[in-house]
């Protein structure tokens, strides 16, 4: 009796020490974590909001985009012997791109020819046997119809022959290779990427109060952000008919690249929103903000104000940019005031130390 007794303090005392180093452990362990405390004032950067003048050099800005852009897949299935192209290379429409096998193909072209060959020679043999009465008029329509089969059947195994030589539906570069030599191609599954920058499309979004600013079939100056000095012309092709989430609309151009192609897709650019020609005179005040101090996504940008000790996350609408600066044209009035450097750790409602400017 005893014994048992003492079994039972010795595994008691076991597993108290073993919760005790547990409890230690995990102590030991939340120590060594940083815990941020979200109560903490962070300290950040901030500006009051004043109306600023800004003359004709207001631009919209928008991105560059390949007036044509394909994947090329093969029509028919087939291992591939040689992909004759490589990334950047410049091709014609009609260049042969990829090569897939097509050697079964021609044997079976070779044998069909053969087959032709001898009912050609059957046709003529029963055509002088039928008027001299040998034979039956219905053995030389069946030998007729059987070359006509086997002439479809000829000019099926040629278009397959020639859909085995992959080419370029239009003039352009090589943007993506998708496989090489010795892969298998199939309908549906891309080989290669052809774009053609030889002419562009540029994109901008406006917000509707100045969407008069653009006209349809008229042309306007642009330049890429890469190449300020270069000066494009584009023409007015599209305004969109729906509002973004920011109550913008998409107006797109048509843009003749220069003659070495040097704006590529995907470039930054901006567009004047006055017509070649056009002038305006006037002088109007805005919100102007630094781009920096933009957060959220292009559909939604967003800025924090500092309201109260702290920084409320507030929805605006931009329409112009310039430089390094963008124009607000809804969400923020003069005077307020709003973050553009400390946006570690910053979150809405976060309670904020600031240093404006």
């Amino acid at each position: 009796m005893k014994k048992s007794i003492i079994y039972i303090v010795v595994a008691l005392a076991l597993i108290a020490i073993t919760v005790f180093q547990l409890k230690k452990n995990k102590e030991i362990t939340v120590n060594r974590v940083y815990q941020y405390d979200k109560e903490q004032a962070i300290n950040v950067q901030a500006i009051t909001l004043k109306l600023e003048s800004v003359q004709n050099d207001i631009s919209y800005t928008g991105t560059f985009e390949p007036n044509k852009e394909t994947r090329i897949s093969a029509d028919i299935q087939g291992k591939i012997n040689s992909v004759l192209v490589d990334v950047g290379s410049t091709v014609r429409k009609g260049q042969a791109l990829v090569q897939l096998d097509n050697s079964l193909l021609k044997l079976q072209l070779q044998a069909i020819e053969i087959q032709i060959d001898g009912l050609e020679v059957d046709v003529k043999r029963y055509t002088i046997l039928v008027d001299a009465d040998a034979i039956q008029g219905v053995q030389l329509e069946k030998t007729e119809l059987a070359l006509k089969s086997a002439k479809v059947q000829k000019a099926t195994l040629m278009e397959q022959i020639k859909k085995t030589t992959i080419t370029a539906p239009f003039s352009g570069i090589v943007t993506a290779k998708l496989t090489e030599e010795g892969a298998f191609a199939a309908p549906g599954i891309p080989l290669l990427q052809i774009t053609d920058i030889s002419s562009l499309k540029f994109t901008v979004n406006v917000p509707e109060q100045d969407l008069s600013q653009f006209e349809t079939n008229q042309i306007y100056s642009l330049s890429a952000d890469a190449y300020p000095e270069t000066v494009l012309s584009g023409k007015v092709i599209m305004t969109g008919s729906k509002a973004n989430m920011g109550n913008s609309f998409p107006v797109q151009f048509s843009v003749n690249n220069t003659a070495d192609l040097k704006i590529k897709s995907g470039m930054f650019g901006n567009v004047l929103p006055k017509a070649t020609g056009m002038k305006n005179d006037g002088e109007e005040k805005y919100i102007i903000i630094p781009a920096s101090a933009i957060v959220g996504t292009n559909i939604q940008p967003q800025v924090y104000l500092v309201k109260n000790g702290k920084a409320i996350l507030q929805n605006i609408t931009t329409s112009n940019r310039f430089q390094n600066k963008v124009q607000v044209s809804s969400g923020l009035t003069e005077g307020d005031v709003i973050i553009t450097n400390g946006f570690i750790n910053l979150f809405d409602g976060a309670n904020v130390v600031s240093i404006t400017n």
